[in-house]
């Protein structure tokens, strides 16, 4: 997949599903910029990113998704740096899991405030250069659990079907301006997180699994490339479910 000189930014992209989403992007020949939570996060990623794909441009900067001014700041910055945006993929997001019973207001607002409104915020900001150049794609990062609930995470699984419905509302906003907006759904990604749960519980997960077994980053990466490039280019409004079969 070629996408040479195409401007790009990536949240949440430190580690895990977001990082392999920028190594995917900078092997087909993008500009990246990403953002994290934490400065050093921010800074490893791009470090580690330029030693790998030495000659490419990649710029990264600590970022709050879920306030305003300073998704804004970030992209004033990326369009200085850039000259322009072509993709952007919401990826950033946060679990506060527990029974609805027990979780707090605190809670529910953390995951909603970064997951969803992080989203919005960050939509919000690029749409307004992707209407001027008539051009764009957006992939909101959903998941399995926006589509099906899962006990123990109503705020998570609340935050991922909200990105579902504003996903689908976003593509009818803005397809006249030729940008389109789609969503991916992962299911059980392998990531350092998932390898510390107990054998029991990995075995009982991929149970459930058709494909038997869990998706890597690298999955999901390759499909929000799909989505983001010419060759879904007649795709909009839609949720693509990388998930194994677990949820049909």
């Amino acid at each position: 997949m070629n996408l040479n000189n195409k401007k790009v930014i990536i949240t949440g992209a430190a580690r895990g599903i977001g990082y392999e989403i920028a190594r995917e992007f900078l092997k087909a020949g993008a500009e990246v910029a990403l953002c994290s939570t934490t400065e050093e996060g921010a800074k490893k990623a791009k470090e580690n990113l330029l030693k790998e794909f030495p000659s490419s441009k990649v710029y990264a900067q600590k970022t709050d998704v879920s306030k305003e001014t300073e998704v804004q700041n970030f992209v004033d910055n990326v369009l200085k740096e850039f000259g322009g945006i072509d993709i952007l993929v919401n990826n950033a997001g946060i679990t506060r899991d527990t029974l609805a019973i027990r979780m707090t207001e605190q809670d529910w607002d953390a995951v909603l405030n970064v997951n969803l409104k992080g989203t919005f915020l960050m939509s919000k900001a690029v749409l307004k250069i992707m209407m001027k150049a008539k051009s764009g794609s957006i992939v909101n990062m959903s998941s399995v659990v926006g589509q099906s609930g899962n006990a123990a995470q109503a705020n998570y699984s609340a935050s991922k079907a909200g990105i579902i419905g504003l996903t689908k509302s976003l593509a009818k906003e803005f397809a006249s301006r030729n940008i389109r907006v789609n969503a991916v759904a992962p299911g059980f990604v392998k990531t350092d997180m998932t390898d510390k749960l107990s054998d029991q519980i990995k075995e009982q997960t991929l149970a459930l699994i058709p494909l038997k077994r869990f998706a890597t980053t690298t999955d999901i990466a390759k499909a929000v490339m799909f989505l983001s490039s010419d060759d879904g280019g007649y795709i909009t409004g839609q949720v693509l479910a990388v998930n194994g079969g677990l949820y049909i």
